[in-house]
C-alpha cells in the first residue's frame, strides 16, 4: 500500500504541521521534534496502534479533537484523522547544559516551569527569560504548554535565543541542580517569606507553577527556598508570566 502525507512549514511562525497516520510514525521514528498530536475520536486499526505505542511510548502530548479541528489544523488536507505539530527549535540537553553554563558562568540562573499550559503564557516568558539573561528554561514533557507557532511569536523571536531543556519529569532536574550547587526558590503562596527576602545573588534556579495549581506539593519538598509576591489588592494571584517577570527581575536587581 502506497502512503502519502502533506507537509506544511509556515516560516513566518517558525513551525510544522504534518498529516497521516503514517507521516507521524516515520517523523516520530526519525527524531523529529514532536510536540503534540491531535488526534480523531474514536480512530481503530492497526496502523493507529503503532502510532498510540509510539506516542506513549516517546510520551508526546495528545488530544482527541473533533473532526472539523482537524480539518482546520491541516487546511483540509487528507488527515487521516491525525495532526502532528513539530517545532523547528531542537530542546537542550540539561546535563550538558548545566556542565558547560557552570564552566563559562559561575552565577547562572535557570528557570524550571512546572506543568505551565497556556502557549501565550510559554512565550511571554521566554521572551522575559531571554531579557534577563537567564542561562536555560527547563519544561516537562509531558503536561506542558507545547513550543508551538503562537508560543514562538508570543516569545517575540526570544525562543531560539533561550536554550530550551524538555525533561521527563521535573523532579530530575531538580536534582541534577542541586548536586550541581544550585539553589532552588520555588514561587508559592504557600510560604511567609516574600522574594525580598530571598538571596538571588546565588546561582539559582526559579520554579514557576501551572496557572491553576501553583507548583506541585511533591516539588515544594524538595526546594531551598520558597517565596511568593506580596499582594496588596483583593485578586489573590497575578498571570504566572507577570509574575515570573518579577521574580527575574528581582534576581537581576540584586546582582547589578
Amino acid at each position: 500500500m502506497f502512503f502519502y502525507f502533506t507537509y506544511i512549514c509556515t516560516m513566518e511562525n517558525k513551525s510544522s504541521k504534518i498529516f497521516g497516520i503514517r507521516a507521524v510514525i516515520e517523523a516520530i521514528n526519525s527524531g523529529a521534534t514532536i510536540q503534540k498530536v491531535y488526534l480523531q475520536k474514536d480512530l481503530k486499526g492497526n496502523l493507529f496502534s503503532e502510532l498510540n505505542g509510539l506516542i506513549k511510548e516517546h510520551k508526546i502530548s495528545t488530544s482527541f479533537v473533533p473532526i472539523e479541528k482537524l480539518h482546520h489544523l491541516s487546511k483540509d488536507n487528507n488527515h487521516q484523522g491525525v495532526v502532528a505539530t513539530i517545532s523547528q527549535i531542537d530542546f537542550y540537553d540539561l546535563e550538558t547544559l548545566v556542565n558547560e553554563t557552570l564552566e563559562s558562568d559561575k552565577n547562572p540562573l535557570f528557570l524550571l516551569l512546572d506543568q505551565i499550559t497556556d502557549v501565550r503564557n510559554f512565550g511571554a516568558i521566554i521572551r522575559t527569560a531571554e531579557c534577563t539573561g537567564v542561562n536555560g528554561i527547563v519544561i516537562q514533557s509531558h503536561g506542558s504548554a507545547p513550543l508551538n507557532a503562537d508560543a514562538i511569536k508570543t516569545s517575540a523571536g526570544a525562543a531560539f535565543k533561550v536554550p530550551i531543556c524538555r525533561v521527563d519529569h521535573l523532579k530530575d532536574a531538580l536534582f541534577l541542580l542541586q548536586a550541581s550547587e544550585i539553589q532552588l526558590v520555588a514561587a508559592t503562596e504557600k510560604t511567609e517569606n516574600t522574594l525580598y527576602d530571598v538571596d538571588f545573588t546565588k546561582p539559582t534556579a526559579i520554579i514557576m507553577g501551572s496557572e491553576h495549581r501553583g507548583v506541585n506539593p511533591s516539588i515544594l519538598k524538595m526546594v531551598d527556598e520558597k517565596a511568593k509576591l506580596p499582594l496588596l489588592g483583593e485578586i489573590e494571584s497575578l498571570n504566572v508570566s507577570v509574575a515570573c517577570g518579577a521574580f527575574l527581575y528581582e534576581t537581576i536587581r540584586q546582582r547589578l
